[in-house]
């Protein structure tokens, strides 16, 4: 086997260092996998769980939530609800299955595009289409975060995260609270500062800053950890990971958003490849 490029082998070294401490009615629209959903399409949340979602052998690892109605979303105290109805039903008589799409863009796992919190940005047309996808796809670490603290200056700086490293997912107490699982908002969530946001910038080659819960900015640093970041281009925030079981260390990370022109965010397929 030919040695890893430097880049990986320097990763390597960091995870090592890192590791952690019914039917349907006719006519109602609905969709007969979520008999209680009002429409929304996909397996039935009852009975939703965090666990490990390996594909391929266990060589890829799925971290992006599925749309459950129970997920919990900005503005909505009772969790997101359905985002798709069928708009033709082969029960109702049409031909085909068709199902439409509404949903709140900023929901489950999602990433920000600049214009989401910065207006001249928004009018520049940095939209999601936008996007780096060499920033969105390639080698990433996985760590976790001191679990007593949000996602401060001191916290980054005790990471020991190296030059060089583009691409980091910070799991934190939210995974272990299992705050994607509750469809109520709760302000108490993990994330970063401005502090912290400030000094990944200043101290970092970091370009991808990935989150297990809705906002990568804590509640009380909400719009100043966020400026922080989306007044930079180049970062690129990815919220609302599904890190449940899944082991610290080096991945291959691959992230897809929607291609929405004009639009301020987009629903994410993100994988994480062994």
């Amino acid at each position: 086997m030919s040695a890893p490029p430097p880049l990986m082998a320097m990763l390597l070294a960091v995870a090592v260092m890192l590791a952690p401490r019914a039917p349907v009615a006719r006519g109602s629209g609905a969709h007969p996998a979520y008999p209680d959903a009002g429409g929304t399409c996909g397996p039935a949340a009852a009975g939703a769980e965090a666990r490990l979602e390996e594909h391929g052998g266990g060589r890829i690892i799925d971290i992006t939530h599925a749309y459950r109605p129970e997920l919990p979303a900005p503005g909505r105290d009772g969790g997101l609800g359905p985002v798709t109805r069928l708009a033709e039903s082969m029960a109702n008589g049409s031909v085909s299955n068709v199902s439409e799409l509404r949903m709140l863009v900023h929901s489950g796992t999602h990433v920000d595009a600049p214009g989401h919190m910065v207006q001249a940005h928004f009018e520049a047309g940095l939209d999601v289409d936008k996007l780096d996808l060499d920033v969105l796809n390639g080698p990433a670490l996985l760590i976790d975060v001191p679990r007593d603290t949000n996602i401060t200056a001191e916290a980054m700086e005790s990471l020991n995260i190296p030059k060089g490293v583009r691409r980091v997912l910070f799991r934190t107490l939210n995974t272990d609270r299992k705050l994607m699982w509750t469809k109520e908002i709760d302000t108490s969530f993990v994330g970063f500062t401005e502090d912290g946001a400030q000094w990944l910038l200043d101290n970092t080659d970091i370009k991808l800053v990935g989150v297990d819960y809705l906002s990568f900015a804590a509640f009380d640093h909400l719009i100043s950890a966020h400026l922080v970041f989306l007044n930079n281009p180049d970062i690129i925030p990815i919220e609302g990971l599904k890190l449940d079981h899944v082991k610290a260390g080096i991945y291959t990370l691959h992230c897809l958003p929607l291609r929405l022109i004009g639009c301020d965010g987009s629903p994410i397929r993100c994988i994480l490849i062994k």
